[in-house]
């Protein structure tokens, strides 16, 4: 959009100036290196580094200075090895990052030929990002995407996933008497046959018997979801209902995993009468679903349920991830809809929620024209996005833990899989609807709509957050790699001044940094306070509190300020709308 008229100001003002060289236009190479590229690699994954390689070649000063820094440290290199290979100690000149568990068998550390093999390629590999860090004369994004794809690259050629250079695997074979090769080679027969690096059984857990146990009904179905309303625990409840929104990229069931870690579970304990959105899987008959229709017969319709359900004027809504986002675009809507008289939310919570999409983390990658492009173009032939391949993208964000680890420990060690329920859940992937994923990915993470005031108009509404007045309680994670905290965290200048937040920063991800039930001792802990309007996220960090535990607790106590007063607590299912089935539902077991 805006290169066009940046173009045409270019050409027009390279009239006045016909003898000055003119590098704003992209050159011929360049020109053509898009075009095949938007062919056969829209992703970048070659090009991206092609470009690097270029840029590199054309500032040899650069170039230079660069090589004299990696010189350096090989030169501190060699007198580490000189050390160790004369059975002196020796401090590693350079360490593997604190997350990087790759080297962590002491092997690594205390056989002197292991340590060389690990130093060598730690110190090519950091060299090697950090230059295309610093390319010169390519844009951030640029740079951030050919660093990205070379990480993957060294990633996939580390030592620990070949078999004769990992002494870890070696040791295993020697101590099984070759059965852990036998038995990596069935594994990777079985992962082969599955199309994917399996990183669970696909049988290890079963929905509605070991998962998404809490009980409840189905109180009413569309075509976009089911409305689970989860049976009271205790004789009184809340007054306000409280109704959680859950992202359609994966099934609701991450909120009601086991009895233990159960978000649902706990607040009804709590004395809160909970309803719960299980979306439907699409097919290529939902190819044409949009985000409006999400909006309003998926989240608008929700509320609508749960206000007649329980017979009460507001509710107390939450959103999580694109759930949030949603549910975002919802409370401008509804404000703009019904006006204060008539809004239909008293106040809401968003669980690692972007608005504003102009860092959106490392997937930021997969986001330019060419890219959506191409997914688009495979969209178009089946109707949806499939769900392995939004999978294997994330996946890829974290290719160590979340692809090679599972390549070393299946193949070269013949380890069986873990049972691990959140692994399962990440398995157990949807399906994206064709016309609702190409608007969100170009509105959203392309254009970043959402916080421009009136840009979008969605149900029939313009959509503008600054008319949402409701308390607002925001949790974030410092881990989380899919919904920055500090890009979270922007939701406070975006929605009204008027509005009350309290924003929480937990420790841990995007997944368990929310699945984050109290423990004894306290396994995790966060940070709390209410942002004023324009304050940075640096001085609220500074002044938050740190709390050991979970923000559970404080959720609750919050909630329970705002949620009316004790009544009888609400039949699981009534005469307006009964029971069509026991939860969890048959949305959710869609495959």
């Amino acid at each position: 959009m805006s290169a066009n008229s940046s173009n045409s100001h270019h050409s027009h003002h390279s009239h006045h100036s016909h003898h000055s060289l003119d590098i704003r236009h992209k050159s011929l190479l360049e020109t053509l290196g898009d075009a095949v590229s938007k062919v056969l690699d829209p992703y970048g994954v070659t090009t991206s580094l092609f470009h690097a390689q270029v840029s590199w070649m054309l500032h040899p000063q650069e170039f230079q200075r660069a090589l004299t820094a990696l010189s350096s440290d090989l030169l501190a290199l060699q007198l580490h090895l000189m050390n160790r290979a004369a059975g002196m100690p020796s401090a590693d000149v350079i360490a593997p990052h604190a997350d990087d568990a790759r080297f962590a068998d002491p092997v690594w550390t205390e056989s002197a030929s292991w340590d060389i093999v690990k130093e060598w390629y730690l110190a090519f590999t950091r060299h090697f990002e950090d230059m295309l860090f610093e390319t010169p004369g390519l844009s951030d994004k640029e740079r951030r995407r050919s660093a990205f794809w070379l990480r993957k690259w060294l990633n996939m050629v580390a030592p620990t996933n070949f078999f004769w250079l990992n002494p870890v695997a070696m040791r295993r074979f020697a101590e099984t008497k070759g059965e852990s090769l036998e038995q990596g080679w069935e594994n990777l027969q079985r992962d082969v046959a599955a199309k994917n690096i399996l990183m669970v059984e696909p049988d290890a857990f079963a929905v509605g018997r070991d998962l998404a146990t809490t009980a409840g009904k189905v109180i009413f179905r569309n075509r976009l979801l089911e409305l689970i309303h989860y049976a009271p625990t205790t004789e009184q409840v809340r007054a306000m209902p409280i109704l959680i929104t859950t992202p359609w990229i994966n099934k609701f069931y991450i909120l009601d995993l086991t009895a233990r870690k159960s978000l649902v579970k706990y607040l009804t304990d709590q004395g809160f009468s909970v309803f719960i959105t299980s979306w439907k899987n699409p097919g290529e008959d939902m190819a044409g679903t949009t985000f409006d229709d999400y909006l309003l017969e998926g989240v608008a319709e929700a509320v609508r349920v749960v206000r007649e359900f329980c017979k009460v004027p507001q509710i107390h809504l939450v959103g999580y991830c694109i759930g949030g986002t949603l549910v975002s675009t919802y409370m401008a809507w509804a404000n703009r809809r019904f006006g204060p008289d008539k809004m239909p939310v008293a106040h809401w919570t968003l669980f690692t929620t972007l608005t504003d999409f102009s860092h959106p983390g490392d997937i930021d990658v997969f986001i330019d024209e060419s890219c959506i492009a191409a997914l688009e173009g495979s969209m178009a032939r089946k109707g949806y996005l499939d769900g392995s391949e939004m999978a294997a993208s994330f996946r890829m964000l974290r290719s160590n833990s979340l692809i090679w680890s599972y390549w070393v420990s299946s193949y070269l060690l013949g380890e069986p899989l873990p049972a691990f329920d959140v692994l399962f859940w990440n398995m157990d992937s949807t399906r994206m609807p064709q016309a609702m994923h190409s608007w969100y990915l170009r509105e959203m993470y392309l254009h970043n709509n959402l916080i421009k005031r009136n840009k979008l108009s969605v149900g029939g509404e313009s959509i503008d957050l600054d008319g949402i007045v409701q308390p607002l309680y925001a949790v974030t994670a410092v881990d989380d790699h899919i919904a920055p905290w500090k890009q979270c965290y922007r939701i406070r200048k975006q929605i009204n001044v008027a509005a009350p937040v309290r924003f929480v920063l937990s420790t841990s991800g995007h997944i368990l940094g929310i699945v984050n039930p109290p423990a004894n001792p306290p396994k995790r802990a966060y940070w709390i306070a209410e942002p004023e309007r324009n304050e940075h996220w640096e001085h609220w960090f500074e002044r938050a509190e740190k709390k050991p535990g979970t923000w559970w607790e404080d959720w609750t106590r919050w909630l329970g300020e705002r949620t009316g007063p004790l009544v009888a607590a609400y039949p699981v299912a009534n005469r307006q709308f009964p029971a069509l089935g026991e939860a969890p539902g048959s949305y959710v077991l869609d495959k």
